[in-house]
């Protein structure tokens, strides 16, 4: 295939059959637009949202710069499970996502500002960063945003941008990057459901190849506060009752709730690695849970080149641990506080090998499993 044509199959917007509107569940819905394509670019798409418009924000959202042929399925669900993190977030947050999972996410602690936040949560896996979708709970200001055309941006999505901000992303002559970059605003996302017991009228609505669909509730979480995590313990019907030996410090147990709501949104298994409110590494996609676990390892090993640099670092496991080892492999890179859902019946050896080590775990007495 001659490099025309290669370039033609990714540039060339498809075409598909998709209507104006539709009803589903007594609710109307009307095409936003066709998208540049689907999951893949030989699979057209379309974007609807309800045509009611009522709590919308991604079926709100205003595309301020655009390139060539739009965006794309997985732009939108990009800027979907960014948002899913990022709700949860107290401060100032960014997360930089790729193929529908975050290679980084980071939050503002002791007043930094918003273009160091960014370099964090892209820094957290660099190479992974390439060409990703970039989504912040904030407005984005002139220096972030010079600091965004610094590297290969697909799309970038916020609340709000300066006037300097958007003059900066539009800029490809002066930066030499990102000619065809997205940029999209976002309605204020603080509003959505959260929390067990918040409104949620929404479904998540999963159709297959014959029609046949699955109707869920959205994820909401249990977990409002670090206050709402358990200390782990265990009661063994041979070896007795066992409870952790110490209590997590007040930054693990933000830097865990932190690694918990961004896990959320994480494919599974999945395990995020975090400290100081910045994801070190993040596995996703795992069949096991071991396996999770070693993927975020060797992924923080490469970047910090030594993986006694995770020392005091927290991990948060998006289901139970069903063997010791994920423990014992995480332990020995540095990882020093974990939360996990609980439930296991090997969880009195997790919380042991926890003791050993002089580590700390909590429970979330909730999984978080996401098969998207």
């Amino acid at each position: 295939m001659a490099s025309d044509d290669i370039k033609k199959m990714y540039r060339t917007r498809t075409e598909g059959d998709f209507p104006d509107g539709f009803e589903l569940l007594g609710r109307r819905y009307e095409k936003v637009e066709d998208l540049r394509y689907g999951t893949n670019p030989h699979q057209p798409a379309a974007f609807y949202r309800p045509a009611d418009r009522q709590g919308l924000v991604l079926g709100d959202y205003e595309v301020l710069k655009s390139g060539k042929s739009g965006l794309s399925q997985t732009n939108i669900e990009d800027m979907h499970h960014a948002v899913g993190i990022l709700k949860y977030m107290p401060t100032a947050s960014c997360a930089v996502m790729k193929h529908c999972n975050p290679s980084g996410v980071a939050m503002e602690i002791d007043g930094m500002a918003l273009a160091e936040v960014y370099r964090r949560a892209r820094d957290a896996d660099a190479q992974a960063a390439f060409g990703s979708v970039v989504v912040f709970n904030t407005e984005v200001d002139a220096a972030t945003a010079e600091a965004i055309m610094e590297s290969i941006v697909e799309g970038v999505a916020a609340p709000a941008f300066s006037d300097k901000a958007l003059a900066a992303l539009k800029d490809f002559e002066r930066f030499g990057r990102n000619k065809e970059i997205r940029v999209i605003r976002l309605p204020e996302f603080s509003r959505l459901p959260r929390y067990m017991g918040d409104a949620c009228e929404a479904s998540e609505v999963k159709m297959f190849d014959d029609g046949s669909l699955v109707l869920a509730k959205p994820y909401l979480s249990r977990i409002t506060s670090p206050e709402d995590f358990e200390p782990a313990y265990n009661e063994h019907r041979k070896k007795g009752r066992i409870d952790v030996d110490r209590q997590p410090t007040e930054r693990e147990l933000d830097d865990l709730l932190f690694a918990w709501y961004v896990n959320i949104h994480v494919r599974s298994n999945g395990c995020v690695i975090a400290r100081n409110g910045q994801t070190l590494a993040v596995g996703t996609g795992e069949q096991d849970r071991v396996g999770a676990v070693e993927q975020a390892l060797a992924k923080a090993g490469q970047k910090y080149q030594g993986t006694e640099s995770l020392e005091g670092a927290v991990l948060s496991s998006d289901g139970f641990f069903p063997f010791r080892d994920a423990v014992d492999v995480a332990v020995k890179a540095g990882v020093r506080a974990f939360v996990q859902p609980g439930g296991s019946v090997n969880d009195y050896d997790a919380i042991q090998a926890c003791n050993e080590a002089g580590a700390t775990m909590v429970f979330s007495l909730e999984r978080c499993f996401s098969h998207h």
